[in-house]
């Protein structure tokens, strides 16, 4: 039976009502995720649990000379950094793009490629000055956060959509709010790559090391991959455009010293990059 005009009127403001309530209760909570920090003792245990899927997902290189040799590296930008709430790990992935990422509460890890990759040890403690960075800044967790918030306000999208218009509706909100949610994490990013260069660009000289090293791995990442063989990934996760570049070129250049600051390591990095060819090799860089 077709339903009267009378009857589905009804029905609908039904609907409109209930999508509105909805909206009124849970919107409110959804933005409070997004704007509220996240203690440190849950930001530990996230990055605990983070960093025991990354060990589940990647090989960690179990090769002592190179993982402390990063990790001296590390813990000498943690000091100049000054005070921090938690401590900070460094590991080295077996993986043959070239790449560094960091987790919340002080988890950060280094392909074997970027290693490799590096000419001298500045541009190494670069790019894990550059990932200290996000952590410090609490990147990762908020980029956490707005991801949990996103994913709320995009599933309250399609629930209130099916409330008042059904299931294509629903349909329409889905991919909606799948491209807007993607356009809102993404958009993250930029502002907090900025950030982590100009987080480096001042604790590196504290630490010792020279500062344009971190220019100086990027640029050789862009001329590299101009040859013909695409956008390095690194530069594709961590989007290093010439405008980027210029600007931390600028805050480079406004430093007001850069006498004895770390290039070189006398040798150091050649050795490890050697015992990284030596052990891995062999195998290959291997994924799970």
């Amino acid at each position: 039976m077709w339903p009267r005009c009378s009857d589905a009127a009804p029905g609908a403001r039904r609907r409109r009502r209930a999508a509105g309530l909805l909206l009124v209760s849970l919107l409110p909570l959804a933005l409070a995720c997004a704007s509220t920090t996240m203690p440190v003792s849950d930001e530990r245990r996230l990055g605990d649990e983070m960093d025991r899927e990354a060990r589940r997902e990647f090989v960690v290189m179990r090769d002592e000379l190179t993982e402390d040799y990063v990790s001296r590296i590390g813990q000498e930008i943690v000091r100049a950094a000054g005070p921090q709430p938690y401590d900070y790990h460094f590991s080295v992935v077996e993986e043959d793009e070239i790449n560094a990422f960091a987790l919340p509460a002080g988890h950060v890890y280094v392909h074997t490629a970027t290693i490799l990759k590096a000419r001298n040890v500045s541009e190494l403690a670069g790019v894990i000055a550059h990932e200290v960075g996000h952590v410090v800044r609490h990147h990762v967790t908020q980029n956490y956060q707005r991801q949990q918030t996103t994913g709320a306000l995009y599933q309250l999208g399609v629930l209130t959509a099916l409330l008042l218009g059904g299931g294509f509706a629903a349909g329409i909100a889905n991919l909606g709010g799948g491209l807007a949610a993607t356009t809102y994490v993404n958009s993250f990013s930029r502002d907090a790559e900025n950030e982590a260069d100009a987080f480096a660009v001042e604790i590196l000289p504290r630490a010792g090391y020279d500062p344009q090293g971190l220019v100086d791995f990027f640029q050789t990442l862009i001329n590299d991959g101009g040859g013909g063989g695409g956008v390095p990934s690194f530069l594709s996760s961590h989007p290093a455009t010439a405008e980027r570049i210029q600007h931390t070129s600028e805050l480079i250049a406004a430093l007001p010293h850069r006498d004895g600051l770390r290039v070189d390591d006398e040798g150091r990095l050649e050795i490890i990059q050697r015992r990284i060819h030596l052990l891995t090799d062999h195998y290959g860089p291997r994924r799970r």
